[in-house]
């Protein structure tokens, strides 16, 4: 179980979008701590932002690009998840480049409960059709968290 990431996530609980033109600058925190300086709204799609800052915030490095899909890319693929394992679902159908992205807090047989953001225009667990399921990822496997950390932090200070 990847607790900092849970802890982190949880942190943000209940942050939600502005009703109207006003953008919630801990929404937009997301987008432009991460790189996408670029966004000047929330209603550019954050599910993908969100789990960046997370991460980021976590001492691990963001996905390029600001979409929910590249996670597929991203640490090691599990069959069998833990809570703060990145899950990866598709929107409007499989075969579209759409996709959502939060953390893995439990399951059913037909459900997955996810931890994200822009999950009804806020932060919060939301149950999701297991159908819907691309991937599962694992960041860092059980126990090296602390040491892919270190090592990503002194590969960095070489660059």
């Amino acid at each position: 179980m990847n607790t900092k990431l849970i802890t982190v996530a949880l942190s943000e609980y209940g942050t939600t979008e502005e009703p109207g033109d006003v953008n919630n600058p801990e929404v937009m925190k997301y987008y432009h701590e991460t790189g996408r300086t670029w966004v000047n709204s929330e209603e550019t799609p954050w599910c993908d932002a969100f789990a960046d800052w997370i991460v980021m915030t976590a001492g691990g490095r963001p996905t390029p690009g600001l979409n929910a899909r590249a996670w597929l890319e991203a640490g090691e693929a599990v069959e069998f998840p833990q809570q703060g394992d990145v899950v990866i679902l598709w929107r409007d159908n499989p075969d579209s480049k759409k996709g959502h992205v939060g953390f893995y807090i439990r399951e059913t047989d037909k459900m997955v409960w996810i931890l994200g953001g822009n999950q009804s225009n806020q932060v919060k667990i939301s149950a999701y059709r297991k159908n819907r399921v691309l991937g599962y990822r694992r960041l860092w496997p059980e126990g090296e968290q602390e040491e892919r950390i270190n090592l990503s932090t002194e590969h960095e200070s070489f660059t």
